[in-house]
């Protein structure tokens, strides 16, 4: 190849390096320019209790569920918890919602490994907490969970 090729290769390629590093930035200067912030990280988990045995579901997750929920926000590792009952507005809808709010995605990387301590410390041996979740089936179907992030609109 001559020089004079070389030189026109080498102008070229600067020349659309330097386009391309030269374009403005599309985003403002916080970052996204999506129209919310992002925030924490949700677990929603829908419950249908049995009719007339909501108080019972409730009453038994206050022995169990709740403890934990306290250990794991009081170690960090969730940053709170809500319950919320109501009124299903159908025969296939769920009538109990438990809310857990994690700090961000990456608090789910290895969560198993901090929370099966304290599983087992407040609900017992994988066995016991078998029996508990087979007595549960009697009185709650689990519609499903979804996880999901909190946002704020800008």
């Amino acid at each position: 190849m001559t020089t004079t090729k070389i030189y026109a290769m080498a102008i070229a390629s600067f020349t659309v390096a330097f386009t391309c590093f030269a374009e403005t930035n599309t985003t403002n200067t916080k970052g996204s320019n999506a129209p919310y912030n992002e925030g924490p990280v949700w677990t929603l988990t829908m419950i249908k209790t049995k009719t007339g045995l909501a108080d019972e579901y409730l009453k038994q997750i206050t022995a169990t569920v709740k403890p934990v929920y306290d250990e794991e926000k009081k170690q960090k590792i969730v940053l709170d918890y809500k319950i919320l009952n109501g009124e299903a507005s159908g025969p296939q809808d769920f009538n109990i919602l438990i809310l857990v709010e994690y700090p961000n995605w990456a608090a789910f990387d290895n969560l198993r490994d901090k929370m099966d301590p304290i599983i087992a410390k407040v609900m017992g041996t994988e066995e016991q907490r078998r029996t508990t979740a087979v007595k549960r089936l009697d009185i709650r179907e689990i519609l499903g969970t979804k996880t999901m992030r909190e946002i704020t609109l800008k």
